[in-house]
């Protein structure tokens, strides 16, 4: 492998590693999760698990009109962004 192959090669592994330890912290403006789980149960939402940040968002499962769904949470406003049947 030349040098400048060996280089990207490191530079790609760096920038991987640097986004996902990244994505997966709040930013300190969020609400916190305590403020998440009151929005996502007055939204209808029951037995709320696995809430954590990723990718800018707050996502989680939840129980919604007896079906568990996968969501995703706007981390400034407590908006669901994204609800889907969890398979």
């Amino acid at each position: 492998m030349h040098i400048s192959a060996k280089v990207l090669v490191a530079l790609a592994g760096l920038a991987s590693a640097s986004s996902v330890a990244i994505a997966d912290v709040p930013g300190k403006d969020w609400i916190s999760k305590e403020a998440v789980t009151e929005k996502l149960t007055a939204a209808g939402y029951t037995n709320i698990t696995g809430l954590e940040a990723d990718d800018g968002h707050w996502e989680g499962k939840g129980t919604k009109n007896g079906k568990i769904m996968e969501f995703h949470v706007d981390p400034h406003s407590g908006a669901v962004t994204k609800e889907e049947i969890d398979d």
